[in-house]
């Protein structure tokens, strides 16, 4: 199957769902093109809920239809969902426990042309800090229909983080394990072990390929949910292998590097390399320009792999 954006796919998935599930509503902020929901809201008018671009009124109006049984999905750029209505999903969604299932698309620096005001690279970090939330940042196409499939009996509140662009796929088919919580091991090692997420899980396996060529082994973990985090999978790569790299499209500061390192730090001392956006004001530029600039690469893991041996 060609690539495809986990926005999109998201869409495909509710389609389906809704077909034998009522209850099942989309909440956007004037986001409905971009979060690639318009067939949905073509098909289901009476169940979509339009509320401009008010990201508060989009989680607070979502916890309501949750409390009275509603399974809304709530979807608008990760960059605004989870900055302009921290509040909203701090007290609306996470206290009172709400079946809402926030959609954070385009994140990371999808857009990112638009730079740092339209960058969304702190929302790990936030989010991982307000108990309750639980966090998925599904790699591709198959991951993201899994997940789906998962949440339709999940009523924990959470968040759903997706970038703008297609992505390459990662698994050929849906034909493996997935569990809400529970990491995949995408290619075996001993050497050393990637840990990453969303888009940078497809540069993570590119990268343990090019290292198998100069005989060096490398795990690739691919971290889909964030929050509740499997610490086990990082222990077992701590014991078992001689370092860790971390990748990830977010601030080097409390996101998946910064966990890693505290369980590693807790459990099983190791060498950790992150890789991640440094604490300065991101420059502009396609998304792939940026992961290239910013050492998010095949080329730059490769060189940071053979430092750590």
């Amino acid at each position: 199957m060609g690539k495809m954006a986990n926005r999109a796919v998201i869409c495909e998935c509710l389609l389906e769902e809704a077909k034998q599930d009522q209850d099942i509503c989309v909440v956007v902020s004037d986001s409905r093109g971009s979060a690639s929901l318009t067939p949905f809201t073509k098909a289901y008018p009476e169940r979509t809920i339009e509320v401009g671009i008010a990201e508060q009124d989009l989680v607070g109006i979502s916890a309501g239809l949750a409390s009275a049984g509603k399974k809304p999905y709530a979807a608008s750029p990760a960059s605004f969902l989870t900055m302009r209505s921290i509040e909203q999903v701090k007290v609306d969604v996470a206290y009172s426990n709400a079946n809402v299932k926030l959609i954070g698309i385009s994140a990371g620096v999808s857009y990112g042309a638009l730079g740092m005001t339209h960058h969304s690279l702190q929302d790990l970090a936030v989010l991982t800090a307000i108990p309750n939330m639980q966090i998925i940042v599904p790699a591709d196409q198959y991951e993201t229909r899994k997940m789906m499939a998962a949440l339709q009996n999940d009523t924990h509140p959470t968040y759903i983080r997706v970038s703008r662009n297609p992505v390459e796929d990662v698994h050929e088919n849906e034909n493996f394990d997935y569990e809400i919580g529970k990491a995949i091991t995408l290619r075996e090692g001993d050497d050393l072990a990637i840990v990453a997420c969303g888009d940078m899980v497809s540069i993570a396996c590119h990268a343990s390929d090019e290292l198998q060529k100069q005989g060096i082994h490398a795990r690739v973990i691919n971290m889909h949910t964030i929050k509740p985090f499997d610490e086990e999978a990082i222990i077992d790569a701590a014991k078992n292998t001689k370092g860790i790299i971390t990748m990830e499209e977010h601030s080097v500061y409390g996101g998946l590097g910064a966990m890693v390192c505290e369980c590693v730090a807790q459990n099983h001392p190791t060498k950790v390399r992150v890789l991640a956006f440094p604490d300065e004001i991101t420059t502009s530029g396609t998304a792939q320009e940026l992961f290239d600039y910013y050492g998010l690469s095949v080329e730059n893991v490769v060189k940071v792999a053979n430092e750590m041996l």
